[in-house]
């Protein structure tokens, strides 16, 4: 009889707490499903560390819930010709990683800095550069399509390739020469600076140079109207360019170029005045600050690249996206030198200054690198990162893709 009432006693207490959690939700608008709302944390590695070079991850959400990842792999880089593309899936019903599958590899050919979108029709792109001379100045960026990639297993299927033909409209050279005088001004260049700005300016006058070695690296930009804007840069000029297309990659044109001193791998966001901004990776001298430049009608012109008076870049990747909710969300290395910490910053006024940030990995110089990071904000509002994780280890370095799964609110409460 004891025993009974106190299982009913129990019950009752569990019903009780139960109702008074629904009384919660009901008053706050939180919904049972929406778990992912709550400010959290979680990450894990997509597969074991290994002596393979892994890097240059892209994540993006597939209708069906699941994420697909890509990156490269291989024994090196340009370098190195057995470098391919590879990929796995979270599969949601199952809420696990496939093993690594196989995107893209030209045999005999290192390929590299791969991106990918799902375009408003939901097609998915892989866009990538072959690397044809093992330097980065012989790029050649590609893109294939697919309608047929939600399969649990197993890479997308594949129904188109095409190589990315860049032809610049206008006179390039000249658009170039203008745009490195408007940036030297009155300085007086010392004698480093001024053998680039000769290789850049007799580069830009050769056909063959200013039409190879233009690639990827963060996610494209799709505009509300359906364009599509691919961010490029070269390491032979050390700048970049936007890829455009308004036929869902049946034809492309080419943006002016963004001239700065050393502004590379652009990732974009949009303002609700509905002009465009680039952020890029550093390679140039001091200060070392992300690089920005805008543009003021759909990509097509961008603006005297300034560096960012707040954020600092130690020549390393990032990525910048336009949240739905019009806030900006940057994930980048914060630091000038060294890629041993990787921040999540948010900005509530379209990034004059960045008033909140969280790190995803912070170590001692020299333990680790965290970087080349790509992020994603989910249907479900939750955020969604992954990046290049290298770490030492008493057998030398080890490296991964590794995934962070977080939320607005998580970045929003600060590092502790």
């Amino acid at each position: 009889m004891l025993h009974s009432y106190l299982n009913l006693t129990m019950q009752r207490c569990v019903l009780k707490a139960f109702a008074m959690f629904l009384v919660v939700i009901a008053t706050t608008g939180v919904g049972v499903s929406d778990v992912r709302a709550q400010p959290a944390l979680r990450s894990e590695l997509i597969f074991p560390l290994e002596s393979w070079h892994n890097h240059g991850s892209c994540i993006v959400e597939c209708p069906n819930g699941d994420f697909l990842v890509c990156w490269f792999h291989g024994s090196g880089e340009r370098k190195s010709d057995d470098v391919k593309i590879l990929g796995a899936r979270w599969v949601k019903q199952s809420g696990k990683w496939t093993q690594p599958f196989l995107m893209a590899d030209t045999p005999g050919f290192p390929d590299t800095n791969c991106c990918m979108i799902i375009d408003p029709e939901e097609t998915l792109w892989l866009l990538w550069p072959t690397i044809q001379a093992n330097l980065w100045e012989s790029a050649l960026m590609k893109i294939k399509k697919s309608t047929n990639y939600m399969a649990s297993q197993g890479a997308p299927q594949w129904d188109s390739m095409q190589v990315m033909h860049v032809k610049h409209q206008g006179d390039f050279a000249e658009t170039v020469e203008a745009k490195l005088a408007d940036i030297i001004g009155d300085y007086e260049l010392d004698a480093v600076a001024q053998q680039w700005v000769a290789s850049v300016k007799r580069q830009s006058r050769d056909k063959l140079t200013r039409r190879i070695g233009w690639f990827t690296r963060a996610h494209p930009l799709v505009l509300q109207d359906g364009r599509i804007l691919v961010g490029l840069y070269s390491d032979g000029f050390s700048f970049s360019l936007v890829g455009i297309t308004d036929d869902l990659g049946k034809t492309w044109r080419y943006s002016e170029p963004i001239v700065g001193g050393g502004n590379i791998q652009p990732s974009f966001a949009t303002r609700r005045d509905g002009s465009i901004v680039a952020y890029m990776r550093d390679n140039g001298p001091p200060p070392k600050r992300i690089l920005v430049s805008e543009s003021k009608d759909r990509g097509e012109t961008w603006s005297k690249v300034y560096d960012h008076p707040q954020l600092p870049n130690p020549g390393a990747g990032l990525e910048l996206m336009t949240l739905r909710d019009g806030d900006w969300l940057c994930v980048y290395n914060d630091l000038e030198d060294g890629r041993h910490s990787l921040a999540v910053s948010l900005s509530r006024d379209e990034g004059a200054t960045w008033t909140k940030t969280r790190h995803l990995e912070r170590k001692q110089p020299g333990q680790a690198r965290f970087h080349y990071p790509s992020v994603i904000e989910a249907a479900d509002g939750s955020l969604h990162a992954t990046y290049s994780y290298f770490v030492q280890t008493p057998e030398g370095e080890r490296k991964s893709i590794k995934y962070a799964a977080f939320t607005k609110q998580w970045v929003l409460d600060g590092d502790e």
